[in-house]
């Protein structure tokens, strides 16, 4: 991975609290993941940056290094990796996801995460 990559990645994940990067954006998914993740996260309310990966090549392969993950989505919240679809989807169900926002002082809805929850129960 290029040191520029790197650094924009790092740079990105620690400028804003929570940052998807996808393929697309969140208001166009251009994958069936990728589009997972954004409608839970934009269900929910969340304030974050979307990253589209397939705008950068660089950055496409550069976020699959710096995480050591070899698919997208990512999602980071307060710099730090969380998962991928499959994490992310295990995490709202399970209400790890709703503590982890409350934890970092992320503002996100409640009763929306409740009503994913009820939907899918």
């Amino acid at each position: 991975m290029t040191t520029d990559a790197t650094t924009r990645i790092e740079e990105t994940v620690k400028a804003n609290d929570v940052v998807l990067f996808m393929k697309g954006t969140k208001t166009m998914p251009q994958c069936g993941f990728s589009s997972r993740v954004a409608g839970v996260l934009n269900y929910m309310g969340v304030d974050y940056l979307d990253v589209n990966v397939l705008a950068d090549d660089t950055i496409r392969q550069g976020i699959k290094d710096y995480s050591d993950w070899p698919t997208i989505p990512q999602l980071y919240i307060k710099g730090e990796f969380v998962g991928g679809c499959d994490i992310v989807t295990e995490m709202t169900l399970s209400g790890e996801l709703d503590a982890l926002f409350e934890q970092s002082g992320v503002t996100y809805d409640k009763d929306a995460a409740d009503k994913i929850r009820e939907a899918n129960a």
